[in-house]
């Protein structure tokens, strides 16, 4: 698409509010998901397993929508079709969740969730690029990051407000779910449905051209074809976004290790428990929320802040910086005793997550061809969930011989991981011609 219009900040920020529903439900899960699989009885080393549902159904869900965007061609736009379709079945896995008698029933529903927070996600990166000129990708980007972070930062200290409006936060369910967790997946599941409704409302798609429904409908159709456009675009992946591969890796691999056991080490550390039925366990768990809301209210202040940054600087750098701040803060949680020395850390943590959320989309739109956009956008979403998978498979093989059967270790090993992906962020070579601020 040419001549696009220039939007004002007010409108990239009605186009992303959808994003912060989107992500208010991923901020429930990073919080919530371990302290549930522990209340039903799951064993520390196989945690990670049971968080298999979130980077498989990526896996498979997001390059397949991402090129079925691409070919969509429906009255309501090429990518809104699947906003709303995702957005509901969402809000059902929400709502279902902390009602699970058993594990087998929370890990099902995570499968259910995860693919429909998949269905709209890859989409809304793709609906960036649809909606903006590239002078404007910086801002477009950097304001999904933004509303990541607001999103998980409401998300996280949902269960703290709870109890600050009078909930009681030992009370639990017969399967010893706090009831305040419960009224925060009630609350999840509202914020879904109608954040994706108002960015439908406020932000209607570009009509595509007569040539670009020309190119669109010329291209064969079926499940076969959409494969073989996946196998295609990832023979003619361009250098850049190979590069960055790598970079996922480690970040990936680490933030994953971070969510999953961020409440089992302060419970250590801080509470001195691994009793999962324990007040001190409670504590443990509105503590990581605290303090993953803290980390998000940075990134969400960062994202903005870092745009002038990553202007000047380039992406590139601006993320290896970021990254590294977090890795040196990971590897010194578990040695603080402190409550309130542990935000010092997650300052570091908001600016990567910012980061994590906007740069390397901003080195990635410069360099794939337009047309080619949303099947891009589900290939690179797959360098995030590979990861992740890996991670699944790997770490428990390991979590009691070289971690010492300690979730405290898990967290350093995350941070020196962020390290390694701020080092290997600088060899990434960027095109010359890049939206926000050159080829560094």
């Amino acid at each position: 698409m040419t001549g696009k219009p220039r939007l004002s900040f007010w409108q990239i920020l009605n186009m992303n509010i959808g994003f912060f529903g989107i992500q208010f439900s991923f901020g429930l899960q990073q919080s919530s998901m371990s302290p549930i699989y522990s209340y039903l009885g799951a064993d520390e080393a196989s945690l990670p397993y049971l968080w298999l549902a979130g980077p498989m159904t990526g896996l498979i869900v997001q390059p397949i929508i991402g090129a079925m965007s691409d070919r969509t061609v429906t009255r309501w736009g090429r990518r809104s079709p699947y906003f709303l379709i995702g957005a509901i079945f969402c809000s059902l896995g929400l709502f279902f969740m902390p009602y699970s008698s058993t594990l087998w029933m929370a890990a099902s529903l995570l499968w259910i969730l995860d693919a429909a927070n998949n269905v709209t996600m890859e989409p809304y990166r793709a609906f960036v690029s649809d909606k903006l000129d590239k002078n404007q990708h910086s801002i477009g980007f950097l304001t999904q990051s933004a509303m990541t972070g607001l999103g998980q930062t409401l998300a996280y200290l949902t269960p703290s407000i709870l109890v600050f409006l009078g909930m009681n936060k030992d009370a639990v369910n017969s399967n010893h779910i706090p009831h305040i967790i419960i009224a925060a997946f009630m609350i999840g599941a509202v914020v879904s449905i109608s954040s994706i409704l108002w960015t439908l409302k406020t932000t209607p798609e570009i009509p595509l051209t007569s040539e670009e429904l020309s190119a669109i409908n010329a291209k064969p159709k079926g499940a076969g074809e959409t494969l073989m456009e996946i196998w295609h675009a990832m023979k003619d992946m361009p250098s850049t976004m190979k590069q960055l591969a790598l970079v996922k890796f480690f970040q990936w691999y680490g933030m994953f290790c971070y969510w999953q056991y961020i409440n089992l080490s302060l419970a250590r550390s801080i509470f001195n428990t691994s009793d999962q039925t324990s007040s001190a366990f409670h504590d443990a768990g509105l503590l990581t929320g605290q303090l993953g809301a803290f980390y998000n209210f940075v990134a969400f202040l960062a994202a903005f802040t870092m745009m002038p940054f990553a202007r000047r600087f380039g992406p590139k750098l601006t993320h290896a910086v970021c990254l590294s701040c977090a890795g040196v803060g990971m590897l010194f949680i578990p040695s603080i005793q402190n409550h309130a020395l542990l935000f010092v850390p997650m300052l570091g943590l908001g600016m990567a997550w910012a980061s994590i959320m906007g740069n390397p989309y901003i080195m990635l739109a410069g360099s794939i061809p337009p047309e080619r956009t949303g099947v891009y956008m589900g290939i690179f979403n797959m360098f995030i969930v590979i990861p992740m998978i890996i991670q699944i498979f790997t770490l428990p093989l390991y979590y009691r011989s070289l971690l010492d059967g300690n979730p405290e270790n898990v967290i350093r090993l995350a941070g020196g991981l962020l390290i390694l992906a701020g080092i290997s962020v600088l060899y990434v070579k960027l095109k010359p011609a890049q939206g926000v601020g050159g080829g560094h």
